[in-house]
């Protein structure tokens, strides 16, 4: 069951639940992320950033639509983080559902004009969009999806005025995540005080990007107060290659088929945990 974001999150937002959206990289990571949500009757939000995207190719991206197609479960193929409008583009021609503009570091009004932009592009096309204001922090200057040094929280009047001018159909707001994983010492809290005065301005579903790591008891809260889709990336990578590392101890092993499966495992235990304190787990039948 192939959707947009808009679709996809109208159902999460009247139901008060969110929807993971997992970075996806490799076919085996795919493969592992849609059985699960198969298994759990759980909709999902494939997420590509367009990195991986170079990385992969487009025809990953036609190989995710095809069984997405023939899912029983709502799958929507997001673009993450892009601020090139070529790309944009290449990614609606390619079969993306969905895109996100990240003009977060523009100034205010340039980044309202280049929402709109991928919005009346992107439309016509069925094609939903996300857009970002405020800024995501980061714990590592190097991290694929970046993120600023120092937040800036995002204002709800100008979440406000931002969603009207823009049109975008979902928005990431700024409440005190990084990007990656948290180091040692570094101590995460999400100001929902924000969020509470956001969501009571702003009628389109709102993102928390920056989900993995944070505490399961500020995450769960945010999706009582409105956060739709969360973000996650760091986290189910942590746990596929640290299994794998572990399994290529025994160096006898060189078949992907021998060393890959373990790794899936080790990353669905951690998917798992992200449906459950989500709400999202058992929720596909909504969409039927």
């Amino acid at each position: 069951m192939l959707m947009n974001m808009k679709d996809i999150l109208a159902v999460a937002k009247e139901h008060k639940f969110a929807i993971p959206a997992f970075n996806v990289s490799s076919w085996a990571m795919f493969i592992g992320i849609m059985d699960l949500v198969e298994e759990t009757d759980s909709p999902v939000i494939l997420e590509i950033h367009p990195d991986e995207l170079s990385y992969t190719g487009p025809d990953f991206v036609a190989g995710i639509r095809e069984r997405a197609l023939k899912s029983p479960v709502p799958v929507c193929i997001h673009l993450d983080h892009c601020s090139d409008f070529g790309k944009i583009i290449f990614a609606i021609q390619n079969g993306f559902t969905s895109v996100m503009f990240d003009g977060a570091h523009l100034p205010f009004e340039e980044n309202i004009a280049g929402a709109k932009k991928v919005v009346e592009a992107a439309h016509p096309c069925n094609v939903s969009v996300e857009a970002e204001l405020g800024t995501i922090g980061t714990t590592n200057p190097d991290e694929m999806e970046g993120g600023a040094a120092k937040i800036i929280y995002t204002d709800p009047d100008d979440a406000a005025k931002f969603v009207e001018a823009s049109g975008v159909d979902t928005l990431a707001v700024a409440i005190g995540t990084c990007h990656g994983l948290y180091p040692a010492g570094m101590k995460p809290e999400l100001k929902l005080d924000i969020l509470k005065a956001i969501e009571a301005k702003v009628d389109v579903p709102l993102v928390l990007h920056g989900g993995s790591n944070n505490p399961d008891k500020e995450i769960g809260e945010s999706v009582t107060l409105g956060i739709c889709k969360i973000n996650i990336s760091s986290d189910i990578k942590v746990a596929y290659f640290e299994k794998m590392r572990e399994v290529l101890q025994n160096k006898g092993l060189r078949e992907p088929m021998e060393i890959c499966p373990a790794c899936i495992e080790a990353m669905k235990v951690v998917a798992k945990h992200k449906l459950d304190l989500f709400q999202t787990t058992g929720k596909a039948p909504l969409y039927r």
